[in-house]
């Protein structure tokens, strides 16, 4: 047994679903379950309409007419969806009385992407000869706590979720992104929320293999968009995964992988629109290559917090007063560094005006508080920078024939990533100019 996730690239249009059911049915000896996200932009649709409620007025028209289309396309039932496009005008409506927009309404409203995805992926299973049968991940046991937006699963719930995927009568078309907490309400995971799905329902039936089918083939060097000489990688671990989406690899999240890595499963990354591509398998156990790392990565827009103490107080007091405020704030950290009496910080994203000078004036306490916004973690990433005692002399000399200074480097306990700080402006110039340390080696 294998999941197969399909992303909203994946399926966007009418050809491109036909072509992931065509790679479902491929893959028939191996009982696949499929797990879909929204169709294309559905979600940013989705999320839209509700905000625009907000202000009073009522228009999903961008959400239905786009499923119209599909549904003509592909020849299938015109009123296959009519009932959840009833229903989410119902919650926009609401909206619009109340002017108010809450976190559970939104994932609500969300929901009805992927609930339509199922559905159409499914009807053309079917046409095609197919069992494909519609299920809603919320109606099968994948239970989370009430954190909106963000939702984590519950312990304990594989049983139960295997239980009801098993029963199902014919190949399971499953909604990604979406939970129920105790209370009945309808959550979601997060960004990459469907990622997570997979593996959470790929644990649960211990299947052969996590199967992630995007627009990329595979887990890169870097970014293609940066620098066109990126190629797929053919192997990596679990933890240098979890690097790689921790500090900006937009082709996974770190959450994906953990249900996945509980049980040993492997995850394959793979291209929808060329499946002959190997992509990129992620293993338990890193496999090495003769280059100095296996990627390189960047986060944008990151911000730069620095507290010295007017009252000399010691860089842990600074450090652990600093970190309640900004948690209290809901922001978090991806970077810190102390000397005697100074902590610098570096956020996880980026934060709007108003979150970030809340912070500032509660920070103010601590001491002076200068605040950097603009800036930029690039991390080099890969088990081979443990046997490469002059790494950062190499990673320093190349940024540094850049012109780039670092202005703060952080290096990880496993030594399988080092973070350099630089400003936005210099991205594309010192992920090419490390690139080379691993383009230098032979493929």
């Amino acid at each position: 047994m294998i999941i197969m996730k399909f992303g909203g690239s994946s399926i966007a249009d009418a050809d491109r679903v036909r072509h992931a059911v065509d790679l479902v049915r491929a893959s028939l000896s191996r009982q696949p379950v499929v797990v879909v996200s929204a169709h294309g932009k559905t979600t940013d649709y989705l999320l839209a309409a509700a905000h625009t409620a907000r202000g009073g007025v009522i228009d999903i028209s961008a959400v239905t007419d786009y499923h119209a289309r599909l549904i003509a396309d592909l020849g299938i039932a015109p009123t296959l969806c009519d009932d959840l496009f009833e229903r989410l005008e119902g919650f926009v409506r609401g909206v619009s009385l109340i002017r108010e927009l809450t976190p559970r309404t939104v994932d609500q409203i969300l929901s009805f992407g992927e609930q339509c995805s199922t559905r159409i992926v499914a009807a053309h299973m079917q046409q095609q000869g197919m069992p494909g049968v519609a299920v809603n991940s919320f109606d099968i046991g994948l239970e989370t706590d009430s954190r909106h937006g963000a939702a984590t699963p519950l312990p304990g719930i594989d049983a139960s979720l295997a239980s009801h995927v098993r029963a199902v009568d014919g190949i399971p078309v499953v909604t990604g992104f979406l939970g129920k907490d105790a209370s009945g309400s309808i959550t979601t995971l997060g960004r990459s929320g469907s990622d997570f799905t997979a593996s959470i329902i790929g644990a649960a039936l211990q299947v052969e293999e996590v199967q992630i089918w995007t627009d990329v083939s595979g887990v890169m060097t870097c970014d293609p968009s940066v620098d066109p000489r990126a190629r797929s990688l053919a192997q990596l671990s679990f933890e240098e995964a979890s690097e790689l989406a921790y500090y900006g690899a937009e082709v996974l999240h770190p959450s994906t992988l953990v249900p996945a890595i509980r049980k040993g499963i492997p995850v394959r990354v793979l291209n929808t629109m060329h499946p002959e591509d190997a992509g990129s398998i992620i293993l338990p156990d890193s496999a090495l290559t003769p280059a100095a790392a296996k990627s390189i990565v960047y986060k944008e827009d990151v911000c730069l917090i620095t507290v010295a103490s007017a009252r000399l107080m010691s860089a842990v007091e600074i450090l652990s007063k600093a970190f309640g405020v900004l948690s209290e704030g809901g922001i978090g950290v991806h970077m810190a560094a102390t000397s005697e009496a100074t902590v610098s910080l570096v956020t996880d994203r980026d934060y709007d005006e108003k979150t970030i000078a809340h912070a500032l004036e509660r920070l103010d306490s601590l001491g002076t508080v200068q605040v950097s916004r603009g800036q930029a973690i690039v991390c080099v990433i890969g088990e081979e920078l443990k046997s490469r005692v002059r790494i950062l002399e190499e990673i320093f000399s190349r940024l540094g024939e850049q012109g780039i200074k670092a202005r703060m480097v952080s290096q990880s306990a496993t030594e399988i990533n080092i973070a350099v700080l630089i400003r936005n402006d210099e991205i594309a110039t010192a992920v090419t100019s490390l690139h080379e340390l691993i383009l230098a080696a032979p493929a």
